[in-house]
């Protein structure tokens, strides 16, 4: 990484931290680098068992650093550009490059979640905040539009008039009312603890199991029956014949704690 993110992997869990306290983690060109390279640092590592993104400061993030890439707009033209048969660019990769992960992300939210910031918590597959953590679809004030996979995520959550609305007013909202918008999984005093004792839970059961529900949900969440069922078979029967499955299996009817190998 670099100065803008810190990766620590500890107990299988990979803490990504936004460490530019100064900008409140405002998304710089170096941010977004950092970000996808922690992403790719940790697909590697097959014992990771989840991931926990989280803000330092007073502050998850407040957005795209929009000053920084006016100084340099060759920086925002390479960040549009896709490369080879890749479907997001830059701005999108610091987004989806979570949801791609095979391992459970989950996102702390304090302070300011704004434009950018919200993306790449909407990407991750739970959210948790503060009460008083402050939301918005900001790119409404700078003259534009989600274009970080907010396309996809919000989709996923909100009905259309909704995501309109939040989008076309840039309004501001609480961790509460996130919660109402169906926007965050859970509102907590401490989000960080909820987020850990949510990776204990999910440690507790097969790594290729947990894997392979992102995987399904993600491939079949609005597919057509016909390929929603298949998906579903052919990846029940991969499990089947993982090592993993057979080590859950033995140690329920041994009454056993399960002690599973790194994910396949």
């Amino acid at each position: 990484m670099n100065e803008r993110v810190r990766l620590e992997v500890r107990d299988e869990v990979a803490y990504v931290t936004l460490v530019r306290v100064d900008k409140y983690n405002a998304l710089d060109w170096e941010m977004l680098c950092a970000l996808v390279d922690a992403a790719e640092t940790i697909g590697a590592d097959k014992s990771v068992r989840a991931v926990i993104i989280q803000g330092e400061g007073k502050a998850f993030c407040s957005g795209l650093d929009f000053p920084s890439f006016t100084k340099q707009p060759m920086r925002m033209v390479r960040g549009f550009l896709k490369y080879g048969v890749k479907t997001t660019n830059l701005f999108q990769e610091v987004a989806w490059c979570w949801r791609r992960l095979p391992v459970p992300v989950i996102v702390v939210l304090h302070g300011y979640c704004y434009g950018g910031g919200l993306q790449i918590a909407l990407a991750a597959d739970f959210r948790f905040t503060t009460p008083d953590c402050e939301f918005s679809i900001l790119e409404a004030k700078w003259g534009l539009v989600p274009d970080m996979t907010g396309t996809v995520t919000l989709r996923e959550l909100l009905p259309m008039d909704q995501a309109k609305l939040l989008t076309m007013t840039g309004r501001m909202f609480t961790g509460e009312e996130a919660r109402r918008l169906n926007l965050v999984t859970e509102v907590s005093a401490d989000p960080l603890a909820t987020a850990e004792a949510l990776v204990a839970e999910i440690r507790t059961r097969s790594p290729d199991a947990v894997a392979a529900t992102k995987q399904l949900f993600q491939e079949t969440w609005v597919a057509g029956v016909r390929r929603a069922f298949s998906r579903e078979s052919r990846i029940q029967l991969g499990l089947l014949m993982g090592k993993n499955q057979k080590i859950a299996v033995d140690s329920n009817f041994k009454k056993q704690k399960p002690e599973f190998l790194p994910r396949k």
